[in-house]
Protein backbone atom coordinates (compact mmCIF):
# COMPACT_ATOMS: atom_id res chain seq x y z
CA UNK A 1 0.00 0.00 0.00
CA UNK A 2 1.12 3.64 -0.42
CA UNK A 3 2.14 4.48 3.04
CA UNK A 4 3.72 8.35 2.17
CA UNK A 5 3.84 10.64 -0.41
CA UNK A 6 6.08 13.88 -0.85
CA UNK A 7 5.87 15.80 -3.54
CA UNK A 8 8.17 19.06 -4.43
CA UNK A 9 7.60 21.85 -6.87
CA UNK A 10 5.10 19.99 -8.91
CA UNK A 11 2.78 22.75 -10.63
CA UNK A 12 1.02 24.34 -8.11
CA UNK A 13 2.60 22.12 -5.12
CA UNK A 14 4.97 23.94 -3.14
CA UNK A 15 5.48 21.42 -0.61
CA UNK A 16 3.46 18.76 -0.02
CA UNK A 17 4.04 15.54 2.27
CA UNK A 18 1.50 12.79 2.97
CA UNK A 19 0.55 9.95 4.83
CA UNK A 20 -2.09 7.38 4.24
CA UNK A 21 -3.60 4.35 5.47
CA UNK A 22 -5.24 1.41 5.04
CA UNK A 23 -9.00 1.58 4.09
CA UNK A 24 -11.14 3.46 1.98
CA UNK A 25 -10.05 7.83 1.79
CA UNK A 26 -11.44 10.18 -0.30
CA UNK A 27 -9.94 12.90 -1.75
CA UNK A 28 -12.22 15.95 -2.20
CA UNK A 29 -11.92 20.09 -3.49
CA UNK A 30 -13.28 22.61 -5.55
CA UNK A 31 -13.11 21.97 -9.27
CA UNK A 32 -9.43 23.35 -10.15
CA UNK A 33 -8.40 22.87 -6.76
CA UNK A 34 -5.35 20.56 -8.01
CA UNK A 35 -6.92 16.96 -7.56
CA UNK A 36 -5.83 15.97 -10.61
CA UNK A 37 -1.60 17.22 -9.97
CA UNK A 38 -1.82 14.54 -6.88
CA UNK A 39 -2.95 12.08 -9.19
CA UNK A 40 -0.19 13.01 -11.88
CA UNK A 41 2.23 12.86 -8.93
CA UNK A 42 1.12 10.05 -8.13
CA UNK A 43 1.70 8.61 -11.85
CA UNK A 44 5.12 9.90 -12.02
CA UNK A 45 6.09 7.50 -9.27
CA UNK A 46 4.37 4.62 -11.45
CA UNK A 47 6.46 5.27 -14.58
CA UNK A 48 3.98 7.93 -16.48
CA UNK A 49 5.80 10.10 -18.75
CA UNK A 50 7.55 13.37 -16.90
CA UNK A 51 6.77 16.30 -18.85
CA UNK A 52 9.00 20.11 -17.80
CA UNK A 53 5.60 22.08 -18.04
CA UNK A 54 4.72 20.01 -14.59
CA UNK A 55 7.51 21.77 -13.01
CA UNK A 56 6.41 24.92 -10.46
CA UNK A 57 6.85 27.82 -12.47
CA UNK A 58 10.29 29.61 -10.86
CA UNK A 59 11.62 26.55 -9.90
CA UNK A 60 14.76 24.40 -10.94
CA UNK A 61 13.19 20.88 -10.62
CA UNK A 62 10.69 18.68 -9.14
CA UNK A 63 10.82 15.53 -7.20
CA UNK A 64 8.56 13.14 -5.76
CA UNK A 65 9.11 10.66 -3.16
CA UNK A 66 7.08 7.82 -2.18
CA UNK A 67 7.08 4.70 0.10
CA UNK A 68 5.14 1.64 -0.34
CA UNK A 69 4.72 -1.09 2.16
CA UNK A 70 5.20 -4.69 0.51
CA UNK A 71 3.30 -7.40 2.01
CA UNK A 72 3.61 -10.29 -0.74
CA UNK A 73 7.36 -10.83 -0.93
CA UNK A 74 7.05 -14.02 -3.09
CA UNK A 75 4.40 -12.57 -5.94
CA UNK A 76 5.24 -11.66 -8.88
CA UNK A 77 6.65 -8.39 -7.97
CA UNK A 78 9.32 -9.94 -5.89
CA UNK A 79 10.20 -12.34 -8.99
CA UNK A 80 10.34 -8.77 -11.24
CA UNK A 81 13.32 -6.79 -8.72
CA UNK A 82 15.25 -10.52 -8.54
CA UNK A 83 15.20 -10.31 -12.17
CA UNK A 84 17.19 -6.78 -11.93
CA UNK A 85 19.07 -7.14 -9.02
CA UNK A 86 16.98 -4.44 -6.85
CA UNK A 87 16.44 -5.20 -3.17
CA UNK A 88 13.63 -4.50 -1.16
CA UNK A 89 12.27 -5.67 2.24
CA UNK A 90 8.89 -4.68 3.49
CA UNK A 91 9.27 -1.21 1.68
CA UNK A 92 9.74 0.08 -1.45
CA UNK A 93 10.67 3.26 -2.06
CA UNK A 94 10.31 5.32 -5.19
CA UNK A 95 12.41 8.56 -6.06
CA UNK A 96 11.81 11.28 -8.93
CA UNK A 97 13.36 13.98 -10.41
CA UNK A 98 12.98 16.33 -13.51
CA UNK A 99 15.19 19.53 -13.97
CA UNK A 100 14.53 21.97 -16.64
CA UNK A 101 16.96 20.59 -19.10
CA UNK A 102 14.46 17.85 -19.55
CA UNK A 103 17.23 15.33 -17.57
CA UNK A 104 15.96 13.30 -14.69
CA UNK A 105 16.32 10.42 -12.44
CA UNK A 106 14.69 7.53 -10.99
CA UNK A 107 15.40 5.97 -7.49
CA UNK A 108 14.29 2.73 -6.64
CA UNK A 109 15.41 2.18 -3.01
CA UNK A 110 18.28 4.38 -4.10
CA UNK A 111 19.03 1.99 -6.93
CA UNK A 112 19.11 3.97 -10.35
CA UNK A 113 16.25 2.51 -12.75
CA UNK A 114 14.89 3.20 -15.95
CA UNK A 115 11.49 4.61 -16.67
CA UNK A 116 10.61 1.18 -18.74
CA UNK A 117 10.87 -0.62 -15.63
CA UNK A 118 9.33 1.76 -13.41
CA UNK A 119 6.51 1.18 -15.32
CA UNK A 120 6.84 -2.37 -14.96
CA UNK A 121 6.95 -2.35 -11.10
CA UNK A 122 4.27 0.31 -11.01
CA UNK A 123 1.68 -2.13 -12.32
CA UNK A 124 2.33 -4.15 -9.23
CA UNK A 125 1.80 -0.96 -6.63
CA UNK A 126 -0.63 1.35 -7.60
CA UNK A 127 -4.12 0.45 -9.96
CA UNK A 128 -5.30 4.09 -10.99
CA UNK A 129 -9.08 3.69 -12.59
CA UNK A 130 -10.48 6.99 -14.58
CA UNK A 131 -13.71 7.23 -16.12
CA UNK A 132 -11.17 7.21 -19.75
CA UNK A 133 -8.63 4.45 -18.18
CA UNK A 134 -7.99 2.14 -20.99
CA UNK A 135 -5.64 -0.16 -18.71
CA UNK A 136 -5.74 -2.32 -16.59
CA UNK A 137 -9.78 -4.58 -16.54
CA UNK A 138 -10.52 -2.28 -19.61
CA UNK A 139 -7.86 -3.63 -21.58
CA UNK A 140 -8.51 -7.25 -22.61
CA UNK A 141 -5.47 -8.22 -23.08
CA UNK A 142 -5.62 -8.86 -19.20
CA UNK A 143 -9.00 -10.72 -18.75
CA UNK A 144 -7.54 -13.55 -19.54
CA UNK A 145 -4.81 -13.39 -16.50
CA UNK A 146 -7.14 -11.87 -14.20
CA UNK A 147 -9.47 -14.70 -14.79
CA UNK A 148 -6.68 -17.14 -13.79
CA UNK A 149 -5.45 -15.46 -10.35
CA UNK A 150 -9.15 -15.09 -9.70
CA UNK A 151 -9.88 -18.97 -10.41
CA UNK A 152 -6.30 -19.96 -8.56
CA UNK A 153 -5.28 -23.12 -10.65
CA UNK A 154 -1.36 -22.32 -10.60
CA UNK A 155 -0.17 -25.69 -10.91
CA UNK A 156 -2.53 -26.45 -14.05
CA UNK A 157 -1.18 -23.40 -15.65
CA UNK A 158 2.29 -24.29 -14.82
CA UNK A 159 1.69 -27.77 -16.06
CA UNK A 160 0.33 -26.43 -19.54
CA UNK A 161 3.14 -24.19 -20.03
CA UNK A 162 6.28 -26.59 -19.19
CA UNK A 163 4.00 -29.31 -21.94
CA UNK A 164 4.03 -26.13 -24.24
CA UNK A 165 8.22 -25.28 -23.83
CA UNK A 166 8.49 -29.23 -24.19
CA UNK A 167 6.21 -29.23 -27.57
CA UNK A 168 7.98 -26.34 -28.73
CA UNK A 169 11.46 -27.58 -28.31
CA UNK A 170 10.21 -30.84 -30.27
CA UNK A 171 8.57 -28.90 -32.59
CA UNK A 172 11.65 -27.02 -33.26
CA UNK A 173 13.74 -29.77 -33.69
CA UNK A 174 12.09 -31.72 -35.92
CA UNK A 175 12.04 -28.67 -38.15
CA UNK A 176 16.07 -28.79 -38.09
CA UNK A 177 16.43 -32.62 -39.04
CA UNK A 178 14.33 -31.73 -41.95
CA UNK A 179 15.71 -28.41 -43.11
CA UNK A 180 19.21 -30.53 -42.45
CA UNK A 181 17.83 -33.63 -44.39
CA UNK A 182 16.57 -31.19 -47.26
CA UNK A 183 20.00 -29.38 -47.52
CA UNK A 184 22.24 -32.70 -47.59
CA UNK A 185 19.98 -33.99 -50.25
CA UNK A 186 20.43 -30.79 -52.48
CA UNK A 187 24.37 -31.47 -52.23
CA UNK A 188 24.47 -35.19 -51.90
CA UNK A 189 26.31 -35.57 -55.04
CA UNK A 190 29.02 -33.43 -54.30
CA UNK A 191 29.33 -34.76 -50.83
CA UNK A 192 30.04 -38.21 -52.42
CA UNK A 193 32.40 -36.49 -54.30
CA UNK A 194 34.02 -34.75 -51.75
CA UNK A 195 34.35 -37.69 -49.56
CA UNK A 196 35.67 -39.52 -52.39
CA UNK A 197 38.05 -36.65 -52.71
CA UNK A 198 38.95 -37.13 -48.71
CA UNK A 199 39.06 -40.50 -48.62
CA UNK A 200 42.04 -40.43 -51.62
CA UNK A 201 44.11 -37.81 -49.43
CA UNK A 202 43.10 -39.63 -45.85
CA UNK A 203 44.01 -35.96 -43.68
CA UNK A 204 45.85 -37.39 -40.20
CA UNK A 205 45.32 -35.38 -37.24
CA UNK A 206 48.83 -33.20 -36.68
CA UNK A 207 49.67 -34.54 -40.05
CA UNK A 208 50.63 -30.45 -41.19
CA UNK A 209 53.50 -30.29 -38.39
CA UNK A 210 54.88 -33.23 -38.83
CA UNK A 211 55.23 -32.67 -42.37
CA UNK A 212 56.61 -29.53 -41.99
CA UNK A 213 59.01 -30.38 -39.55
CA UNK A 214 60.31 -33.04 -41.67
CA UNK A 215 60.46 -30.90 -44.55
CA UNK A 216 62.90 -28.36 -42.84
CA UNK A 217 64.69 -31.14 -41.72
CA UNK A 218 64.95 -32.55 -45.38
CA UNK A 219 65.93 -29.33 -46.51
CA UNK A 220 68.61 -28.70 -44.36
CA UNK A 221 70.10 -31.80 -43.94
CA UNK A 222 73.51 -31.44 -45.28
CA UNK A 223 74.18 -28.89 -42.73
CA UNK A 224 72.30 -31.20 -39.87
CA UNK A 225 74.29 -34.41 -40.66
CA UNK A 226 77.60 -32.38 -41.19
CA UNK A 227 77.08 -30.85 -37.03
CA UNK A 228 75.92 -34.42 -36.15
CA UNK A 229 79.21 -35.94 -37.36
CA UNK A 230 81.01 -33.51 -35.71
CA UNK A 231 79.26 -33.90 -32.19
CA UNK A 232 79.73 -38.08 -32.60
CA UNK A 233 83.25 -37.23 -33.49
CA UNK A 234 83.86 -35.27 -30.52
CA UNK A 235 82.41 -37.83 -28.34
CA UNK A 236 84.10 -41.39 -29.94
CA UNK A 237 87.59 -39.83 -30.42
CA UNK A 238 87.78 -37.33 -27.94
CA UNK A 239 87.87 -39.90 -25.32
CA UNK A 240 85.35 -38.61 -23.39
CA UNK A 241 84.22 -42.24 -22.16
CA UNK A 242 87.97 -43.29 -21.25
CA UNK A 243 87.98 -39.68 -19.17
CA UNK A 244 85.83 -40.64 -17.33
CA UNK A 245 86.68 -43.91 -16.86
CA UNK A 246 90.03 -43.16 -15.08
CA UNK A 247 88.27 -40.74 -13.25
CA UNK A 248 85.85 -42.93 -11.83
CA UNK A 249 89.06 -46.06 -10.98
CA UNK A 250 90.93 -42.93 -9.33
CA UNK A 251 87.75 -42.36 -7.11
CA UNK A 252 87.48 -46.00 -6.30
CA UNK A 253 91.07 -45.92 -5.20
CA UNK A 254 90.11 -43.30 -2.78
CA UNK A 255 87.40 -44.99 -1.44
CA UNK A 256 89.06 -47.82 -0.28
CA UNK A 257 91.48 -45.80 1.46
CA UNK A 258 88.73 -43.84 3.04
CA UNK A 259 85.81 -46.37 3.38
CA UNK A 260 84.21 -45.03 0.48
CA UNK A 261 83.84 -41.20 1.87
CA UNK A 262 83.46 -39.97 -1.83
CA UNK A 263 80.63 -43.05 -3.38
CA UNK A 264 78.56 -39.68 -4.20
CA UNK A 265 81.01 -38.59 -7.10
CA UNK A 266 81.93 -42.32 -8.09
CA UNK A 267 78.14 -42.53 -8.81
CA UNK A 268 77.95 -38.93 -10.75
CA UNK A 269 80.78 -40.30 -12.94
CA UNK A 270 78.93 -43.73 -13.29
CA UNK A 271 75.67 -41.35 -14.58
CA UNK A 272 78.10 -39.55 -16.72
CA UNK A 273 79.15 -42.85 -18.51
CA UNK A 274 75.83 -44.11 -18.69
CA UNK A 275 74.44 -40.39 -20.34
CA UNK A 276 77.58 -40.13 -22.77
CA UNK A 277 77.03 -43.93 -24.08
CA UNK A 278 73.41 -43.04 -24.49
CA UNK A 279 74.03 -39.60 -26.02
CA UNK A 280 76.22 -41.51 -28.67
CA UNK A 281 74.08 -43.92 -29.69
CA UNK A 282 71.32 -41.16 -30.03
CA UNK A 283 73.85 -38.81 -32.16
CA UNK A 284 74.03 -41.92 -34.65
CA UNK A 285 70.33 -42.94 -34.66
CA UNK A 286 70.03 -38.87 -35.42
CA UNK A 287 72.35 -39.42 -38.42
CA UNK A 288 70.92 -42.08 -39.94
CA UNK A 289 67.27 -40.40 -39.71
CA UNK A 290 68.61 -37.56 -42.06
CA UNK A 291 67.57 -38.08 -45.35
CA UNK A 292 68.81 -36.61 -48.47
CA UNK A 293 66.56 -38.27 -51.00
CA UNK A 294 65.19 -35.57 -52.97
CA UNK A 295 62.65 -37.69 -53.96
CA UNK A 296 61.33 -37.95 -50.80
CA UNK A 297 61.65 -33.95 -50.46
CA UNK A 298 59.74 -33.45 -53.29
CA UNK A 299 56.49 -35.89 -52.05
CA UNK A 300 57.05 -34.25 -48.77
CA UNK A 301 56.24 -30.98 -50.34
CA UNK A 302 52.89 -32.42 -52.98
CA UNK A 303 51.69 -34.15 -49.58
CA UNK A 304 51.30 -30.71 -48.29
CA UNK A 305 50.62 -29.05 -51.03
CA UNK A 306 47.47 -31.02 -51.56
CA UNK A 307 46.33 -30.78 -47.98
CA UNK A 308 46.30 -27.15 -48.16
CA UNK A 309 44.64 -27.10 -51.42
CA UNK A 310 42.01 -29.53 -49.75
CA UNK A 311 41.82 -26.84 -46.81
CA UNK A 312 40.92 -23.93 -48.86
CA UNK A 313 38.30 -26.05 -50.85
CA UNK A 314 36.38 -26.15 -47.70
CA UNK A 315 37.24 -22.98 -45.88
CA UNK A 316 39.36 -24.82 -43.28
CA UNK A 317 42.33 -25.18 -41.66
CA UNK A 318 44.48 -28.53 -42.40
CA UNK A 319 44.18 -29.06 -39.07
CA UNK A 320 40.22 -28.92 -39.23
CA UNK A 321 40.04 -31.36 -42.27
CA UNK A 322 39.52 -34.86 -40.18
CA UNK A 323 36.98 -33.13 -38.53
CA UNK A 324 35.51 -32.11 -41.80
CA UNK A 325 36.20 -35.04 -43.57
CA UNK A 326 34.32 -37.33 -40.10
CA UNK A 327 31.01 -34.48 -40.62
CA UNK A 328 30.66 -35.29 -44.59
CA UNK A 329 30.71 -39.07 -43.61
CA UNK A 330 28.10 -38.64 -40.81
CA UNK A 331 26.21 -36.38 -43.33
CA UNK A 332 25.82 -39.39 -45.98
CA UNK A 333 25.19 -41.47 -42.96
CA UNK A 334 22.16 -39.63 -41.92
CA UNK A 335 20.79 -39.30 -45.32
CA UNK A 336 20.52 -43.18 -45.37
CA UNK A 337 19.00 -42.70 -41.52
CA UNK A 338 17.83 -39.03 -42.00
CA UNK A 339 13.97 -40.19 -42.83
CA UNK A 340 13.72 -42.92 -39.64
CA UNK A 341 15.39 -40.50 -37.47
CA UNK A 342 12.87 -37.75 -38.74
CA UNK A 343 9.92 -39.87 -38.47
CA UNK A 344 10.87 -40.45 -34.73
CA UNK A 345 11.05 -36.71 -34.09
CA UNK A 346 7.35 -35.99 -35.40
CA UNK A 347 6.44 -39.29 -33.10
CA UNK A 348 7.63 -37.62 -29.94
CA UNK A 349 6.49 -33.50 -31.23
CA UNK A 350 2.98 -35.34 -31.55
CA UNK A 351 3.00 -36.75 -28.44
CA UNK A 352 4.27 -33.73 -26.87
CA UNK A 353 1.85 -31.70 -28.97
CA UNK A 354 -0.98 -33.90 -27.57
CA UNK A 355 -0.08 -33.66 -24.09
CA UNK A 356 0.23 -29.80 -24.26
CA UNK A 357 -3.84 -30.07 -25.67
CA UNK A 358 -4.42 -31.81 -22.77
CA UNK A 359 -3.20 -29.66 -20.40
CA UNK A 360 -4.48 -26.92 -22.41
CA UNK A 361 -8.23 -28.51 -22.39
CA UNK A 362 -7.85 -28.68 -18.08
CA UNK A 363 -6.50 -25.34 -18.10
CA UNK A 364 -9.69 -24.37 -20.07
CA UNK A 365 -11.96 -25.93 -18.12
CA UNK A 366 -10.78 -24.63 -14.82
CA UNK A 367 -11.08 -20.90 -16.90
CA UNK A 368 -15.07 -22.22 -17.64
CA UNK A 369 -15.40 -22.92 -14.46
CA UNK A 370 -14.32 -20.19 -12.89
CA UNK A 371 -16.12 -17.43 -15.27
CA UNK A 372 -19.34 -19.29 -14.43
CA UNK A 373 -18.38 -18.63 -10.33
CA UNK A 374 -16.99 -14.96 -11.19
CA UNK A 375 -20.08 -14.19 -13.03
CA UNK A 376 -22.62 -15.61 -10.22
CA UNK A 377 -20.31 -12.84 -8.04
CA UNK A 378 -20.36 -9.94 -10.50
CA UNK A 379 -24.14 -10.60 -11.28
CA UNK A 380 -24.78 -10.62 -7.38
CA UNK A 381 -23.48 -7.21 -6.82
CA UNK A 382 -25.27 -5.64 -10.35
CA UNK A 383 -28.32 -4.60 -8.11
CA UNK A 384 -26.92 -2.98 -5.19
CA UNK A 385 -25.33 -1.04 -7.76
CA UNK A 386 -29.00 0.14 -8.89
CA UNK A 387 -27.77 -2.20 -12.19
CA UNK A 388 -30.89 -4.44 -12.35
CA UNK A 389 -31.34 -4.87 -15.93
CA UNK A 390 -27.69 -4.96 -16.71
CA UNK A 391 -25.92 -8.71 -16.90
CA UNK A 392 -22.14 -9.60 -16.86
CA UNK A 393 -20.60 -12.56 -18.66
CA UNK A 394 -16.46 -13.80 -19.07
CA UNK A 395 -16.28 -14.93 -22.62
CA UNK A 396 -14.16 -17.77 -23.06
CA UNK A 397 -13.65 -18.55 -26.48
CA UNK A 398 -10.57 -21.00 -27.99
CA UNK A 399 -7.98 -18.74 -30.07
CA UNK A 400 -7.30 -20.32 -34.01
CA UNK A 401 -5.07 -22.92 -33.33
CA UNK A 402 -1.88 -21.64 -34.76
CA UNK A 403 -2.19 -18.92 -31.65
CA UNK A 404 -2.30 -21.45 -28.84
CA UNK A 405 0.94 -20.57 -27.06
CA UNK A 406 2.27 -21.07 -23.59
CA UNK A 407 -1.25 -19.55 -21.61
CA UNK A 408 -3.67 -21.80 -23.76
CA UNK A 409 -5.64 -22.33 -26.32
CA UNK A 410 -8.20 -19.64 -24.58
CA UNK A 411 -9.07 -15.70 -25.18
CA UNK A 412 -10.28 -14.24 -22.65
CA UNK A 413 -13.06 -11.19 -22.52
CA UNK A 414 -15.31 -9.35 -20.00
CA UNK A 415 -18.63 -8.85 -21.69
CA UNK A 416 -21.74 -6.53 -20.29
CA UNK A 417 -24.91 -6.01 -21.90
CA UNK A 418 -27.09 -3.05 -19.99
CA UNK A 419 -30.19 -3.28 -21.32
CA UNK A 420 -32.43 -6.13 -21.25
CA UNK A 421 -32.33 -7.78 -24.76
CA UNK A 422 -29.60 -6.27 -25.93
CA UNK A 423 -26.55 -8.25 -27.07
CA UNK A 424 -23.02 -8.72 -25.35
CA UNK A 425 -20.42 -6.71 -26.06
CA UNK A 426 -17.03 -5.62 -24.60
CA UNK A 427 -17.19 -3.71 -21.12
CA UNK A 428 -15.26 -1.01 -22.46
CA UNK A 429 -17.38 -0.43 -25.59
CA UNK A 430 -20.41 -0.83 -24.00
CA UNK A 431 -20.79 0.55 -20.97
CA UNK A 432 -21.46 4.55 -20.22
CA UNK A 433 -19.25 6.24 -17.75
CA UNK A 434 -21.36 6.10 -14.95
CA UNK A 435 -21.89 2.39 -15.98
CA UNK A 436 -18.74 1.82 -16.64
CA UNK A 437 -17.76 2.82 -12.64
CA UNK A 438 -19.76 0.54 -11.77
CA UNK A 439 -19.28 -2.90 -13.63
CA UNK A 440 -15.65 -2.20 -12.40
CA UNK A 441 -16.24 -1.75 -8.57
CA UNK A 442 -18.73 -4.81 -9.21
CA UNK A 443 -15.56 -6.49 -10.33
CA UNK A 444 -12.35 -5.17 -8.14
CA UNK A 445 -14.67 -5.92 -4.81
CA UNK A 446 -14.85 -9.79 -6.20
CA UNK A 447 -10.93 -9.16 -7.68
CA UNK A 448 -9.38 -7.62 -4.89
CA UNK A 449 -8.17 -10.55 -2.86
CA UNK A 450 -6.35 -12.19 -6.22
CA UNK A 451 -4.89 -9.04 -6.85
CA UNK A 452 -1.10 -8.57 -6.25
CA UNK A 453 -2.13 -4.91 -6.24
CA UNK A 454 -2.59 -3.43 -2.75
CA UNK A 455 -3.44 0.26 -3.68
CA UNK A 456 -6.42 1.15 -6.16
CA UNK A 457 -7.15 4.95 -6.95
CA UNK A 458 -10.66 5.56 -8.70
CA UNK A 459 -10.76 9.33 -10.49
CA UNK A 460 -14.09 10.34 -10.76
CA UNK A 461 -15.68 7.00 -11.00
CA UNK A 462 -18.72 8.53 -9.69
CA UNK A 463 -19.40 10.84 -12.74
CA UNK A 464 -22.89 10.51 -13.89
CA UNK A 465 -24.65 9.04 -11.27
CA UNK A 466 -25.81 10.65 -8.30
CA UNK A 467 -28.99 9.95 -5.51
CA UNK A 468 -29.22 6.48 -4.61
CA UNK A 469 -26.95 5.04 -6.82
CA UNK A 470 -24.01 6.97 -6.00
CA UNK A 471 -24.57 5.80 -2.26
CA UNK A 472 -24.52 1.95 -3.63
CA UNK A 473 -21.27 2.91 -5.26
CA UNK A 474 -19.77 4.56 -1.64
CA UNK A 475 -20.92 1.15 -0.03
CA UNK A 476 -19.03 -0.66 -2.64
CA UNK A 477 -16.22 1.08 -2.11
CA UNK A 478 -16.20 0.68 1.19
CA UNK A 479 -16.64 -2.90 1.20
CA UNK A 480 -13.75 -2.63 -1.46
CA UNK A 481 -11.62 -0.45 1.10
CA UNK A 482 -11.79 -3.79 3.67
CA UNK A 483 -9.63 -5.81 1.49
CA UNK A 484 -7.07 -3.17 -0.28
CA UNK A 485 -6.01 0.51 0.65
CA UNK A 486 -8.42 2.99 -2.21
CA UNK A 487 -7.85 6.23 -2.64
CA UNK A 488 -11.26 8.16 -4.45
CA UNK A 489 -11.30 11.50 -5.89
CA UNK A 490 -14.97 12.54 -5.59
CA UNK A 491 -16.92 15.47 -5.94
CA UNK A 492 -20.27 12.99 -5.06
CA UNK A 493 -20.69 13.44 -0.96
CA UNK A 494 -22.75 10.07 -1.02
CA UNK A 495 -19.63 8.58 -2.07
CA UNK A 496 -17.77 10.42 0.38
CA UNK A 497 -19.88 10.00 3.30
CA UNK A 498 -18.85 6.53 3.40
CA UNK A 499 -15.21 6.98 3.37
CA UNK A 500 -12.82 5.71 6.44
CA UNK A 501 -10.12 9.00 5.97
CA UNK A 502 -11.01 12.19 4.16
CA UNK A 503 -8.49 14.56 2.91
CA UNK A 504 -9.70 17.90 0.98
CA UNK A 505 -7.70 19.81 -1.49
CA UNK A 506 -7.71 23.40 -1.37
CA UNK A 507 -6.03 26.14 -3.22
CA UNK A 508 -4.85 29.55 -1.68
CA UNK A 509 -3.51 32.55 -3.88
CA UNK A 510 -1.36 34.90 -1.69
CA UNK A 511 1.32 37.71 -3.35
CA UNK A 512 0.06 36.32 -6.93
CA UNK A 513 1.56 33.06 -5.92
CA UNK A 514 -1.36 29.87 -6.22
CA UNK A 515 -0.68 26.98 -3.96
CA UNK A 516 -2.31 23.66 -4.03
CA UNK A 517 -2.16 22.04 0.00
CA UNK A 518 -4.02 19.15 1.03
CA UNK A 519 -5.08 18.06 4.42
CA UNK A 520 -6.91 15.19 5.85
CA UNK A 521 -10.10 16.51 8.04
CA UNK A 522 -11.07 15.88 11.46
CA UNK A 523 -15.05 14.39 11.23
CA UNK A 524 -16.79 17.88 11.68
CA UNK A 525 -14.83 19.21 9.43
CA UNK A 526 -15.60 16.40 7.61
CA UNK A 527 -19.14 16.83 7.62
CA UNK A 528 -18.54 20.34 6.73
CA UNK A 529 -17.24 19.44 3.38
CA UNK A 530 -20.01 16.66 2.63
CA UNK A 531 -22.33 19.65 3.51
CA UNK A 532 -20.65 21.65 0.91
CA UNK A 533 -21.06 19.07 -1.56
CA UNK A 534 -24.25 19.18 -1.03
CA UNK A 535 -25.15 22.34 -1.03
CA UNK A 536 -22.32 24.08 -2.77
CA UNK A 537 -20.47 27.25 -1.27
CA UNK A 538 -23.46 28.80 0.79
CA UNK A 539 -23.73 26.17 3.14
CA UNK A 540 -27.28 25.53 4.85
CA UNK A 541 -27.93 24.11 8.03
CA UNK A 542 -30.52 21.79 6.14
CA UNK A 543 -26.85 20.84 4.40
CA UNK A 544 -25.54 20.45 7.64
CA UNK A 545 -28.18 18.16 8.83
CA UNK A 546 -28.32 15.83 5.74
CA UNK A 547 -24.58 15.54 5.89
CA UNK A 548 -24.77 13.97 9.34
CA UNK A 549 -27.43 12.01 8.55
CA UNK A 550 -24.81 10.63 5.09
CA UNK A 551 -21.68 10.12 7.25
CA UNK A 552 -24.11 8.32 10.15
CA UNK A 553 -22.66 11.25 13.04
Amino acid sequence: MLKSLSIRNVVLIDKLDLDFRNGFSVLSGETGAGKSILLDSVGLLLGKRAEIGMIRSGCDKLSVCGSFEIVDKKGELAALCAEYDLDFDNEIIIKRTLNQDGKGKIFFNDQPITQKLLKEIGGYLVEIHGQFDNQGLLNPATHLSVLDNYGNYPDKIAAMKNAFGVYKKAKSERAAAEEKIRQAKNEEENLRHWVDEFQKIKPQANEQEELEQKRQQMMNAEKILENLDAAYKAMSQGGVQSSLRQAQAAIARVNSLLKGKFDNIYDLLDTALVNADEAGEEIEAASNEVSLNQNELDAVEERLFSLKALARKHNSTVEELPQVWAQMEEDLQNLASGEENIENLRKLETAAYNDYVKKATEVSQARLATALKLDAKIQAELPDLKMDKARFMTQVSDKPENLWNENGRDEVCFMVSTNPNTPYGSLSKIASGGELARFMLALKVNLAQSSQVETMIFDEVDTGIGGATAQAVGEKLAKLGEKVQVLVVTHSPQVAAQSKYHYKVEKTTMDNVTTTTLRELSINEKTEEVARMLSGEQITNEARAAAKVLIGA
